[in-house]
């Protein structure tokens, strides 16, 4: 099954973003968009689908998560948040702080903490990490932490699945794992083989929507670039955001 084949429930109109990472200004950006083409272009039903990778890097990871838990909250039908690496290596960071902590710090978690008002060196040594580690977990709200570890890996709507980072080729859709669903690369991006889906994911930035016969990656680099994107999938159609 491959774009433009692939098809929607009928009826249905799916608007998938890309990562946030603490870029909250640009996914309130992108929600305005969103409510703006459904007046534009109203459908019967309708999912807005966010692909993982919510905190790190961007400056506002606490309103980000604020955000989310908010909108799954009062519109748990409509808006639906699957998992990324980035949720996996926070929760990691909490659980084993000196096995994680080099990862963590160099790919953005220094933001994240600072967004909780954690003061961090950028030369913290190990004998500090435990430190660390117990003044964010302090700081992280109970909500932020639960909203994180239920994270669903993976969601499907039609010819459509939706994952944050890719899949393994050759295994069931409902067999995939979970550490593959948020953390593969390669040899997912340069697999062009016949999934019996489009794989709708993000993960890998890029410095425009990359769009292949059976993939459609969203990941733009927002913290980067500046450039948050959603693709709209109806019928056999897409388009973005």
């Amino acid at each position: 099954m491959f774009l433009g084949e692939a098809r929607t429930p009928r009826g249905l109109r799916l608007y998938a973003i890309g990562d946030v990472h603490g870029c909250d200004e640009l996914l309130a950006a992108v929600h305005s968009s969103i409510e703006a083409d459904l007046l534009r272009q109203p459908s019967d039903d309708y999912r807005v689908i966010h692909l993982g990778d919510y905190v790190d890097r961007g400056p506002a990871t606490r309103a980000v998560l604020d955000r989310a838990i908010r909108l799954k909250a009062t519109d748990p039908e409509h808006f639906i948040f699957l998992g990324g690496n980035h949720e996996d290596l926070l929760l990691m960071f909490l659980n084993d702080p000196v096995e994680a902590r080099a990862t963590f710090l160099r790919f953005g978690g220094i933001q994240t903490m600072r967004s909780y008002g954690v003061a961090v060196d950028n030369g913290q040594h190990l004998s500090d990490v435990m430190d660390l580690r117990d003044r964010f977990a302090a700081a992280l709200p109970d909500a932020h932490r639960d909203f994180m570890s239920a994270l669903p890996s993976f969601v499907r709507f039609g010819d459509f699945f939706f994952c944050h980072a890719g899949i393994r080729a050759g295994i069931p859709l409902d067999q995939q794992d979970a550490n593959d669903l948020r953390w593969i690369r390669e040899p997912f991006l340069s697999d062009e083989s016949d999934h019996g889906v489009v794989v709708v994911h993000g993960h890998t930035p890029a410095d425009r929507v990359e769009v292949r016969p059976n993939r459609i990656n969203v990941d733009t680099g927002a913290v980067f670039t500046g450039r948050l994107t959603c693709v709209v999938l109806e019928g056999t159609g897409y388009r973005f955001l």
